[in-house]
Order: structure tokens, then C-alpha cells, then sequence
């Protein structure tokens, strides 16, 4: 007799060996469940809200990754608190722009992925491995994508194998680029990148890169709407991810605090941060 629903025993798609990729399991067996599954009617659009500025800094030992808090949706702040950068598995994490709800679904999707891959391999995939496996998932939005409703991540992760912090950008067909030194994504990139262009330098401490994305978050907000400054009277301030041979933490709001009040008495006579 077949496993049925009702007898307590997994389906036989459960039991059939594959590949080591969740993703495909789920697009072949519940492909409803997959994130760019849903579309949209022809000819129609969604303003939903939307992630906005992600910076990344290597240093001389690891790699950094921030993203402000909020998320607007047109000309309105939708969230002033929303958490845009996620540990994707031990060594690596992603901070999102684009389509917010659709881009969590995305992560949350590729964390399962990671860890799936090391339970049926029994082994972490490469770094590259993992930026691969992201693409991937970028490639199955681009019909969302074409709707306006686009996903683009920035990932980083500590390599074991070079003992090096490393960034990857994407495109919304999917196309993965691994990038030098610093890299930012979102509406307020173009003015991070300028500032990171002019902190970073080689042999960058861990405390100097933490200042140096503050900074670069700050320059980004100063001249884009949609990218959240710090906020001292809510206490917000930016989510940011250290990735090291340690693995991923994230650094507590005391330590945050101190580098964001720090940055602003500088700039209190000194806007620009001219130096």
C-alpha cells in the first residue's frame, strides 16, 4: 500500500534522493511556496515598500556589513525600524534592497538552503558556493523583478579557505560580481560609495571599518530621503554585521551607540565631514 496523507508516514518526494539543494526540492515539489511563485496581473504594479541603503567593508581580518533601518514605500516612511541585514549561516550574511517583504522571503529561503546543504553534504559550501547558490534565487524573482518588484541583496562572508573577508553585489537578472574593498547597494549607494571611497584604506582595523560604514550610512542619508540617518531621540541606529574567522556577530546597541553619537558630535560643526 502507498504512504497516503493520512497514515503518518512522509510522501515519497521526501524519500527519493536528489540534490543537495532545498530550493530545488521545493520548486519541484511545492513550487507554490517558492517566492517568485506569485505574480502579478498583467499590466498591473505594486508599490510595496522597499529596502534602501546596504554598505560592506573589508579589513584587515574580516568583513563588515550594514544597512539602515528604514523602509519607505513612495514618498512615505512604511518603517523606521526594519532589520535589512541577516546571518545567512555562520560565515556569511546578506543585507537586502528592493522589495522588502519579497526579499526576506528570499533570505529566509536561502538560510534554509545553506542548511540544508550542510546536513545531506555534511560539509559548509564554499563561499563562492554560496554567492552562486543567492544568484540563483535572484534569477527566479526576474519576472517579479520586471513588475517592479525587484531583489538586490549584497552578501559577504568570511572565507575559510583564503582566511579573507569577501563581498558579492548582484543584478536583478541574477548576474553575481564579487567586488574590492567596500561595496553599497540601494538608493543612497551612490553617496556611499563616494564616502568609501575616501575611508577605506589597506590594513583597515576592525574599529575603523565599523566608523568608516556609520560614516558612509550617514553621507547616504544626508542626500537621500530614503535612506534613515541615525536617530537619537528613537534610538535607532544602523544594523551591522562582523564577519571574522569567529563567525558572525552582530554588534549590540551600546556599541553602536557609542560610534553613532561619536560620528555626529563630529559632524555637529562639520556636516560635509570634510577632512
Amino acid at each position: 500500500m502507498s504512504a497516503g496523507p493520512d497514515d503518518g508516514r512522509l510522501p515519497g518526494a521526501y524519500l527519493t534522493p536528489g540534490s543537495a539543494s532545498f530550493t530545488e526540492f521545493l520548486a519541484g515539489h511545492a513550487p507554490h511556496l517558492v517566492p517568485s511563485a506569485r505574480t502579478l496581473p498583467a499590466g498591473m504594479t505594486l508599490d510595496a515598500p522597499h529596502g534602501t541603503t546596504i554598505v560592506a567593508v573589508t579589513y584587515d581580518g574580516g568583513v563588515l556589513l550594514a544597512g539602515d533601518r528604514r523602509a519607505t514605500m513612495g514618498n512615505l516612511i512604511a518603517n523606521r525600524d526594519m532589520q535589512k541585514v541577516f546571518a545567512a549561516d555562520e560565515y556569511s550574511a546578506v543585507g537586502i534592497a528592493g522589495t522588502a517583504g519579497i526579499a526576506i522571503e528570499v533570505v529566509k529561503l536561502f538560510q534554509v538552503e545553506l542548511e540544508h546543504y550542510e546536513k545531506i553534504e555534511g560539509a559548509l559550501l564554499s563561499l563562492e558556493g554560496k554567492a552562486n547558490r543567492l544568484a540563483s534565487m535572484i534569477r527566479g524573482n526576474l519576472g517579479m523583478a520586471m513588475q517592479g518588484l525587484s531583489v538586490v541583496p549584497l552578501f559577504a562572508g568570511y572565507d575559510l579557505a583564503t582566511g579573507a573577508g569577501r563581498i558579492f553585489s548582484y543584478d536583478v537578472t541574477g548576474g553575481c560580481y564579487e567586488e574590492q574593498q567596500h561595496h553599497s547597494v540601494g538608493s543612497g549607494s551612490l553617496f556611499a560609495r563616494g564616502a568609501l571611497k575616501k575611508l577605506w584604506r589597506p590594513g583597515l582595523s576592525e574599529g575603523d571599518a565599523v566608523r568608516a560604514v556609520i560614516e558612509a550610512l550617514y553621507d547616504a542619508a544626508d542626500d537621500d530621503s530614503a535612506t534613515g540617518g541615525p536617530d537619537l531621540g528613537r534610538r535607532i541606529w544602523p544594523t551591522l554585521a562582523v564577519l571574522d574567522e569567529s563567525g558572525v556577530r552582530f554588534l549590540d546597541e551600546t556599541e553602536l551607540e557609542q560610534v553613532v553619537e561619536s560620528v555626529v558630535a563630529d559632524r555637529r560643526d562639520n556636516p560635509g565631514g570634510a577632512r
